[in-house]
């Protein structure tokens, strides 16, 4: 699960991104594919489902790109509209809607739409190719599909109605796709997918996600920096732990999916690991590497959630020493077992949202506390603005290219973010 985000660009085709990093890697796909078609006018919304507010932002956007660009082609695609598609092709701004598979094919766009809807059943599909991407507009890091699908069954998640079962992209796949960012400059890479850990198992010889890191990492010694993107606390293989610790390249900022805190919330979830797995992780992670630094995503009054069951996840944070939170009020997906359970007024899921998030807000300041005083590497995403290992955002005071990396002497803090000066 991850946090919907609107992140355009402006160059070529204008391509709308909601969600996850895996749209973010589909959307640079997309912008190969349309500009090797020639198309020039043409407009992408890549939606997320994740929660009804995405869509909402979606369908507003979308209104509001046609009244910016009322000659352009709008084509609208991505998981939400994969799950719902003629609810977009109803839209009147809407000239073509594509699924999750049909976005990813040369052929999509390569002609006029013969069909204003287009989304084939994507559980029948099988494989997963790699694309090769030669860069990111306007980004410093590199995201590389390495999975796609999942084949759990959450009981809030829809998102695997969205991306089709789980399937791996093969090992050489990602190999030579790594291989192009770093010669086209890039010095970090991010591996997505919507399950990573459950990578491989589809796969000739079933390899694990760590025994594909670490051939990755073998085979592509000049990549600097590498960091896995959500991962789950119960399917960690001994070739990712072995990484963990010997592997400084393996950056030390693991983002973990655990959603709750509380045994029972997770078992309604349906959720394969419990408190005590998330706790153990952590404990187990820290001993190995001890820098290392925590994200995780939560969700906020989920049905039957008690007061004393939302406690046990706020004192989670602190039990696991998580510092960066992706927190989300539990929003009903329809179709979903969790939306035919009791409800938790709307209301206190904002209300117990925010508290979670003050949590995290007062976790992520003791971190970034503890980082003054020492150095670190700096990935510059913007002018001065950049990321240590940690993914703790630093001000450097004076601009550098973006995906530089710049040693630095961590001074203080400004306004939530560190500063910094270059070594």
């Amino acid at each position: 699960m991850s946090d919907s985000a609107d992140s355009r660009t402006q160059t070529g085709p204008e391509i709308v991104t909601f969600g996850c990093r895996l749209n973010t890697y589909e959307s640079e796909v997309m912008r190969n594919h349309v500009r090797s078609a020639g198309l020039d006018d043409v407009v992408i919304v890549n939606t997320c489902a994740v929660t009804s507010e995405a869509e909402r932002q979606a369908r507003q956007t979308i209104r509001k790109l046609r009244r910016e660009r009322p000659d352009a082609r709008i084509v609208v695609t991505g998981c939400a509209a994969q799950i719902d598609p003629q609810r977009f092709a109803a839209m009147p701004e809407v000239d073509q809607v594509l699924g999750n598979q049909e976005k990813l094919q040369p052929e999509s766009w390569g002609l006029p739409p013969a069909e204003k809807v287009l989304v084939n059943d994507i559980m029948s599909v099988k494989e997963t190719a790699g694309h090769l991407i030669g860069g990111f507009e306007d980004r410093a890091r590199a995201f590389v599909q390495v999975q796609q699908g999942c084949d759990h069954r959450c009981t809030f998640c829809i998102i695997p109605y969205g991306r089709g079962p789980s399937r791996s992209v093969p090992i050489g796949g990602i190999v030579e796709q790594v291989q192009a960012l770093v010669k086209a400059g890039y010095n970090e890479v991010v591996l997505s997918g919507v399950d990573i850990t459950s990578y491989g198992p589809d796969l000739p010889g079933s390899p694990s996600l760590g025994q594909m890191v670490r051939r990755l990492l073998a085979l592509v010694p000049e990549l600097p920096r590498l960091r896995l993107s959500s991962i789950d606390c119960i399917e960690m293989d001994d070739d990712l732990w072995r990484l963990i610790e010997n592997e400084p390249r393996l950056m030390p900022h693991l983002h973990l999916s655990l959603q709750a805190g509380d045994d029972m919330v997770l078992k309604r979830m349906k959720r394969r690991h419990g408190r005590a797995d998330s706790i153990a992780f952590c404990e187990r992670v820290r001993s190995i590497r001890p820098d290392v630094v925590f994200g995780a995503d939560f969700i906020a009054g989920f049905p039957t959630e008690t007061e004393e069951m939302f406690q046990n996840t706020m004192r989670l944070v602190e039990e696991c020493g998580l510092t960066w939170l992706h927190v989300f009020p539990y929003s009903p997906r329809p179709g979903t077992p969790a939306a035919r359970m009791p409800q938790v007024d709307g209301a206190i899921r904002k209300e117990r949202a925010a508290r979670l998030r003050a949590v995290g807000e007062a976790a992520e300041a003791r971190t970034l506390a503890s980082l003054v005083g020492r150095s670190a590497t700096v990935l510059v995403e913007k002018d001065d603005l950049g990321r240590t290992e940690h993914f703790a955002a630093v001000r450097l005071g004076r601009a550098f290219a973006p995906g530089s990396l710049v040693p630095t002497a961590i001074t203080g803090i400004k306004d939530g973010v560190l500063t910094g000066t270059p070594l």
